[in-house]
């Protein structure tokens, strides 16, 4: 047994109302420059829906993630070194622009520049790639409000596999939403995929990044990624993805889509596993035994052996400490309420969900029946408005079992709670039913609605000189000499303009603190944008002991 500690994230998609605050914030963050108009390292998605890029999930067509060969050995679905050498210039196996969706801009100064008249002035679309008026026919979230429409929907490959079950007519229309980022998967098949080994997975936490120097541009990771998670940036001629805000994370902070997410539905924290069965829980013959193989592989982090074996394969007291107190740890594997996306990729995701029961509720609910009476909703699950087949296409390789248990656990959770609240009785037995315990219900009632911000976010921090490095950061990419102004891919395509931020640990100090600035306190409210980088403006950063003094 091998111990290895990974940052994982679980989201709660009870409470997603697909906002879109977390994809914004995250491209202002890391995808706001040229040559990645188009990239969304953060995307929410309408289910049903082909998603982003369009029908990602057909992986008869695609060919990302892993298979099983003739022996049972790991191979990626895409094909092994003799291939990728044979197709090194010409991969077939790529989204194309339309697939994504052709970024564009509008004629804003046609609008601040027209004469007082009686018509009224448009701006017209332009294409941010090639300059020219466009038609916009898709976008990164098409399907947003027409999901469960036969417009669209029908179209999901999810959809597709169970038609039978899934109508697609109004009285029976559905939607939810379905945050996404890079999985940072226990077994990637990007890394594996890449020729120039520029893609690689850090010891230390788990995350997966591309090192910009070593990368070539093959673009054989997009191929490989089934989740389509990782970018090329044609400008740069490189591969980028999603890098879990390490800079944030490092110094104890959640990632900016967490930090910003509306509905508070994403916990971050630590998972302990056995490296050494990463590859046999991945080679499981069967699709639907993939789920339970995973999270065997994840360890009580309370277990005085466990702990002992982390500290003897160097994971840091901290981190272990961090894995006992992870909400992410209790809602996987003590709680079991969360789901892996897609685990027949046998990338072993470590993105989980809390799958939706809203619906169910309010179906009840508009019936003229008690939505959170726990009789009703028992036998109101098998005959979800959100097919339980749907979510198990998504979450459990198409075994209803997980999903249905899931679901259960959520009802019992949200009719015992009722009744406490209301001051009536409690019944144990809606615990009983569901393989929990009363303090099991409330405590997972707890984490899901009333947790508050250091118990969603439990992350120890990495070395303070590896933190102090990353204190001032600017884009890592770079794509030669260029003027000022519009480049040659378009409006917006010349350079950016190199920007100071703020200290992650002022920021950290800043987030974390109960104290409030008054309006008045000039020191507390710093314009970044006027800041030239130079000196220490008052406010900018906390002050230090002489200061406080």
């Amino acid at each position: 047994m091998r111990i290895m500690a990974q940052l994982a994230m679980v989201m709660n998609l009870d409470k997603c109302i697909g906002c879109h605050t977390c994809s914004v914030t995250c491209k202002q963050a890391w995808t706001n420059r040229s040559g990645m108009e188009y990239v969304w390292f953060n995307n929410v998605e309408t289910r049903p829906g082909q998603g982003y890029p369009r029908r990602y999930e057909d992986q008869e067509r695609w060919r990302g993630g892993w298979t099983l060969d003739r022996r049972g050995r790991l191979r990626p679905r895409a094909g092994g070194r003799v291939r990728k050498l044979l197709t090194l210039f010409s991969n077939p196996l790529l989204p194309n622009i339309r697939d994504y969706y052709e970024p564009w801009t509008y004629d804003y100064e046609t609008l601040t520049t027209a004469p007082l008249d009686d018509d009224i002035p448009v701006a017209r679309p332009y294409s941010l790639i090639s300059g020219r008026p466009m038609k916009v026919e898709w976008s990164a979230n098409w399907d947003d409000d027409l999901g469960g429409g036969p417009a669209l929907a029908a179209r999901d490959p999810v959809v597709e596999k169970i038609s039978d079950t899934v109508r697609l007519d109004y009285e029976r229309a559905f939607m939810f939403y379905l945050p996404r980022i890079c999985e940072h998967c226990l077994n990637p098949t990007c890394v594996a995929s890449c020729p120039s080994g520029a893609i690689y997975k850090r010891a230390e936490d788990g995350i997966v990044l591309v090192d910009q120097d070593q990368c070539r541009g093959w673009r054989m990771c997009v191929t490989g990624c089934p989740y389509k998670k990782i970018y090329f940036n044609h400008r740069t001629g490189k591969a980028e993805k999603c890098t879990f805000c390490y800079p944030r994370v490092e110094v104890g902070l959640p990632t900016v889509c967490s930090e910003t997410c509306v509905g508070r539905l994403r916990y971050i924290g630590v998972l302990l596993y056995d490296a050494d069965k990463v590859t046999e829980a991945a080679s499981a013959e069967d699709d639907r035994d993939l789920y339970e193989a995973q999270l065997g592989l994840f360890l009580d982090p309370a277990d005085p052996r466990v702990r002992e074996a982390a500290r003897r394969d160097g994971v840091p007291d901290a981190w272990v400490e961090a894995a006992r107190r992870s909400p992410v740890h209790t809602l996987i594997s003590r709680y079991r309420v969360a789901l892996p996306l897609h685990p027949e990729y046998r990338t072993m995701p470590m993105v989980w969900y809390v799958p939706p029961l809203s619906p169910v509720v309010e179906a009840l609910r508009d019936s003229g029946h008690d939505g959170e009476d726990a009789r009703n909703l028992f036998g109101a699950i098998d005959t979800l408005r959100i097919p339980a087949e749907y979510l198990a296409e998504l979450f459990t390789a198409g075994d209803t079992a997980p999903v249905i248990g899931v679901l259960r656990k959520l009802a019992a959770m949200r009719s015992y709670m009722r009744d406490k609240n209301l001051g009536g009785p409690t019944d144990v037995g809606k615990a009983i039913d569901v393989g929990m315990s009363s303090a099991d219900l409330e405590g997972m009632y707890r984490l899901l609605a009333l947790a508050k911000y250091e118990e969603r976010y439990v992350i120890p921090t990495q070395a303070r000189a590896e933190a102090a490095a990353l204190e001032e950061t600017v884009c890592p990419v770079d794509y030669g000499d260029h003027d000022e102004g519009n480049g040659p891919f378009g409006e917006s395509s010349g350079r950016v303009g190199p920007a100071s931020v703020e200290s992650f640990h002022a920021l950290r100090e800043r987030q974390t603190s109960g104290a409030l600035t008054d309006p008045s306190d000039r020191r507390g409210r710093v314009n970044l944008l006027n800041w030239d980088g130079k000196g220490r403006p008052d406010g900018l950063f906390p002050p230090g002991p002489e200061e406080d003094g």
